[in-house]
Protein backbone atom coordinates (compact mmCIF):
# COMPACT_ATOMS: atom_id res chain seq x y z
CA UNK A 1 0.00 0.00 0.00
CA UNK A 2 0.94 3.46 -0.79
CA UNK A 3 2.26 6.10 1.45
CA UNK A 4 0.18 8.92 2.60
CA UNK A 5 -3.81 9.69 3.08
CA UNK A 6 -6.23 7.74 0.73
CA UNK A 7 -9.81 8.39 -0.05
CA UNK A 8 -12.11 5.56 -0.41
CA UNK A 9 -14.66 6.98 -3.00
CA UNK A 10 -18.67 5.29 -2.61
CA UNK A 11 -21.60 5.06 -5.12
CA UNK A 12 -24.89 4.79 -4.03
CA UNK A 13 -26.55 2.19 -6.16
CA UNK A 14 -29.82 1.92 -4.52
CA UNK A 15 -31.67 3.96 -1.84
CA UNK A 16 -29.25 3.02 1.17
CA UNK A 17 -27.03 0.95 -0.51
CA UNK A 18 -23.35 1.69 -1.26
CA UNK A 19 -20.76 0.15 -3.81
CA UNK A 20 -17.06 0.84 -3.09
CA UNK A 21 -15.82 2.66 -6.29
CA UNK A 22 -11.96 3.12 -5.49
CA UNK A 23 -9.20 3.93 -3.63
CA UNK A 24 -7.30 7.06 -3.99
CA UNK A 25 -4.63 9.22 -3.45
CA UNK A 26 -5.15 12.68 -1.06
CA UNK A 27 -4.36 15.16 -2.99
CA UNK A 28 -2.41 17.92 -1.13
CA UNK A 29 -2.85 21.45 -1.14
CA UNK A 30 -7.23 20.82 -1.59
CA UNK A 31 -9.44 22.16 0.98
CA UNK A 32 -11.33 19.13 2.49
CA UNK A 33 -14.73 19.37 0.30
CA UNK A 34 -12.51 20.33 -2.63
CA UNK A 35 -10.32 17.00 -1.83
CA UNK A 36 -13.25 14.97 -1.64
CA UNK A 37 -14.78 16.17 -5.40
CA UNK A 38 -11.36 15.23 -7.12
CA UNK A 39 -11.22 12.35 -5.10
CA UNK A 40 -14.85 10.90 -7.10
CA UNK A 41 -13.01 12.62 -10.37
CA UNK A 42 -10.10 10.54 -9.71
CA UNK A 43 -12.24 7.56 -8.90
CA UNK A 44 -14.15 8.15 -12.11
CA UNK A 45 -11.91 9.85 -14.51
CA UNK A 46 -14.19 12.13 -15.08
CA UNK A 47 -16.94 14.19 -13.22
CA UNK A 48 -19.40 12.79 -11.82
CA UNK A 49 -22.67 12.93 -13.96
CA UNK A 50 -26.24 14.39 -12.96
CA UNK A 51 -27.99 12.53 -10.45
CA UNK A 52 -25.02 10.01 -9.73
CA UNK A 53 -24.20 10.15 -5.32
CA UNK A 54 -20.89 9.49 -3.77
CA UNK A 55 -19.36 9.66 -0.59
CA UNK A 56 -16.04 9.92 0.12
CA UNK A 57 -13.99 8.84 3.56
CA UNK A 58 -10.49 8.96 4.37
CA UNK A 59 -9.37 5.46 4.18
CA UNK A 60 -8.24 5.42 8.39
CA UNK A 61 -11.66 6.36 9.46
CA UNK A 62 -12.79 3.68 6.94
CA UNK A 63 -10.42 1.06 9.08
CA UNK A 64 -11.63 2.96 12.39
CA UNK A 65 -15.14 2.47 11.27
CA UNK A 66 -14.44 -1.67 10.97
CA UNK A 67 -13.37 -1.72 14.61
CA UNK A 68 -16.84 -1.14 16.24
Amino acid sequence: MPDGPRYVVLREIADDTWQVVAEVPRRAGLPARRGRAQAVEDALGRPPAEGERYAVILRSEWRLSLDW
